[in-house]
């Protein structure tokens, strides 16, 4: 991970505070996951059976890690650690979904990272921010397609993947960005490229 730009200004190595951050915000977006397994799970459900598919409106706060990580930390990889992380934390505690809580946590934050590996880490606003919540929310339509979807009508699979999309860059997206915003204007990412800004616009 010691990739540099070609400007030679910026490093994408990670700092040891980058690795700490990752981790405070891996266990912390684990613990909303936590409170949202109940809330968000029983929000599918009324979703699903209002009109199947629609229970993706309630997925986009699952996808909250990896948006976090990539805005925050600003380094290849942070957004799959912080997902990763964060779905770690929510298996531990303990949930519905068992051992696959780790696969989602997996392609959700391959998902936001391939975005902003898109954008070459160099855009954080809430344009970026919104395309990586829908990318992680791709990632986890395509595992969940794959691990039983494919078995439901297409219908279903076409209004699962749009409304997974939709909460993805609204809930992820949106909620991730104004977080990260307001964490940078408090001073706690003074060390960070947020936290810069943030004074910059001062």
């Amino acid at each position: 991970m010691a990739t540099t730009t070609t400007e030679g200004a910026r490093t994408y190595a990670w700092r040891v505070v980058d690795i700490v951050v990752a981790a405070v915000l891996g266990v912390a977006t684990g613990i909303i996951f936590v409170g949202w397994n109940f809330v968000g799970g029983a929000g599918y459900e009324v979703f699903n059976a209002a009109t199947p598919g629609l229970g993706g409106l309630a997925v986009g706060i699952w996808l909250l890690g990896g948006v976090l990580g990539g805005l925050i930390i600003r380094k290849p990889g942070a957004a799959l650690a912080v997902e990763l992380l964060a779905a770690l934390v929510s298996a531990a505690v303990g949930n519905q979904w068992g051992i696959t809580t780790l696969y989602s946590g997996l392609v959700q934050g391959l998902g936001a990272e391939l975005v902003f590996l898109a954008l070459a880490y160099r855009r954080w606003g809430l344009v970026p921010a919104a395309l990586a919540g829908a990318g992680a929310a791709v990632g986890e339509w395509i595992l969940e397609f794959a691990l039983g979807n494919i078995a439901k009508s297409a219908a279903f699979n076409l209004i699962y993947l749009v409304t997974m999309i939709i909460s993805g860059a609204v809930l992820a997206g949106g909620i991730g960005w104004a977080l990260a915003k307001a964490l940078a204007a408090s001073g706690a990412l003074s060390r960070f490229g947020a936290g810069r800004e943030a004074r910059a616009d001062v």
